[in-house]
């Protein structure tokens, strides 16, 4: 593992660092997931989990970038952490308060809530057992929150909530949420509350321990598959599994051939179902016979009953035809994923974060590569590949900047074109955040920017751009 540089002790304390405008009293706030303020805007939620809380290390903090016609800036964005008014907690050492994030409006006000873990938090003597915590969002923007329930019998060290998905996994029309963790993965089921939290919650006890976990509809139905890889013994590729909600209770289905341990859910064909992208970022090897040199990504396309397992599924890497660069041991090529429509064309599109690619000598520095839906499904024609030596994006591309340490794509300008979000975990030490405009032609360069940790006041950081709110 890279060893950061020491730095000297954050200040860090609580609450918004900047002021909002308040929502106009005679507007309706605009229900979209990831507008905390309801102005209509998606904002970016980035979590600095391991950044000092006065004089509690690694206590962890989410940084809020508000969305605008202009994108998001440096300027106007909030800091919280687990000191923050009304959040519940305290900021204390190795908390990793932001180690996973996901927004959704789940308490049906209009305003989007953020989800997040806190993997390192303990609780009586029990160290590292983890939790959940939901900020609520507001006319002014996130403010206050409630803890998660805490399922029972979570063991030391199990980093519950390292893994949190939103949906509608039920189809009742309320949004739930799901977290992962070494003894326990768990369900809460929507409505949310303010003062009493979700509806009712469970463990998923099949499952057993789970540390990844993401969600979208694959049956087109309307209520969310609930997507869960491990690795086991025997497939360090990585099982998939996933729930459907059918006959009114949850099933639970294998994906029997499938591998990866990060994906995504986009309707890359246009056809009405979403299909699931995986990324098998790992390179094989004697315990990994599958795989692909440098990492690759599998398109398992959904439909009336979720993804047939029977399907060969498209398989792309950086060796296939089109797709920039060629794949080396340990570029990570596909160890990130979000999907979304970049050009308005009404297809989902990809975008895949190889963080540890080396660019012309220089070690992790780290790529995104962008890939296309289409009629025909996600196609490598036209791919592109972005990274800090590209013409147009901030700074250049140095050892251990790790360029695609997150990845997410969102529209954050309202012009119905989602915007490329960029985790770069390593900038300079602390980590940043980049921003690259979608297009009707795609990604452009024009207004791209680069926002390091010092820029919103994170002082001693490691890892700022580790994850971004899906």
């Amino acid at each position: 593992m890279r060893k950061r540089p020491l730095l000297l002790a954050a200040t860090l304390t609580t609450g918004l660092l900047t002021a909002l405008p308040a929502t106009s009293a005679s507007a309706a706030p605009s229900g979209l997931a990831g507008d905390f303020n309801g102005d209509g805007y998606r904002d970016v939620a980035v979590s600095a989990m391991c950044t000092d809380v006065g004089t509690a290390s690694c206590a962890g903090a989410v940084v809020v970038l508000y969305g605008s016609s202009s994108g998001v800036s440096a300027t106007r964005k909030a800091v919280i952490t687990q000191n923050s008014a009304g959040v519940p907690g305290t900021a204390e050492a190795n908390d990793l308060f932001g180690s996973s994030l996901a927004a959704a409006d789940l308490d049906r006000d209009g305003y989007s809530d953020l989800v997040v873990g806190s993997s390192g938090e303990s609780i009586g003597d029990r160290d590292g057992v983890g939790s959940g915590t939901v900020l609520w969002g507001s006319g002014t923007g996130l403010s206050g929150g409630k803890g998660l329930p805490q399922p029972s019998g979570l063991s030391e060290w199990g980093g519950f909530s390292r893994g949190v998905a939103t949906g509608d996994f039920d189809g009742d029309g309320d949004l739930d949420v799901t977290l992962t963790g070494q003894s326990d993965t768990h369900l809460y089921l929507g409505p949310f509350t303010r003062t009493g939290g979700p509806l009712s919650h469970h463990g998923v006890g099949e499952l057993g321990s789970t540390y990844d976990v993401f969600a979208g509809d694959l049956s087109g139905d309307g209520a969310a598959e609930r997507v869960y890889p491990f690795a086991v013994d025997g497939d360090s590729g990585g099982q998939i599994f996933y729930y459907t909600w059918a006959g009114g209770d949850h099933q639970l289905t294998e994906l029997p051939n499938a591998d990866g341990m990060s994906g995504s859910v986009g309707d890359f064909n246009g056809d009405g179902y979403g299909d699931l992208v995986l990324g098998d970022s790992s390179d094989p090897g004697r315990d990994k016979p599958g795989g692909h040199k440098g990492g690759q990504i599998t398109v398992w396309y959904g439909g009336p009953n979720g993804p047939d397992p029977a399907q060969t599924p498209t398989v792309i890497h950086q060796d296939s035809a089109n797709v920039p660069g060629s794949g080396e041991a340990g570029d990570g090529f596909g160890m990130f994923l979000s999907t979304g429509d970049i050009n308005g064309d009404k297809f989902a599109d990809v975008a895949v974060a190889a963080p540890g690619e080396d660019l012309d000598g220089v070690v992790e520095a780290g790529s995104v590569t962008v890939l296309f839906g289409s009629a025909s499904g996600l196609r490598t024609s036209g791919a592109k590949s972005y990274s800090q030596n590209t013409a147009g994006v901030p700074g250049t591309a140095e050892a251990w900047d790790r360029f695609g340490s997150a990845v997410a794509l969102t529209d954050v300008t309202k012009d119905g074109k989602a915007d490329l979000i960029v985790g770069v975990d390593g900038e300079n030490g602390p980590g940043g955040v980049w921003t690259l405009r979608g297009a009707s032609t795609g990604l452009t360069t024009t207004g791209a920017q680069g926002i390091t940790a010092a820029a919103v006041s994170l002082k001693a950081t490691n890892y700022f751009g580790s994850v971004i709110a899906q």
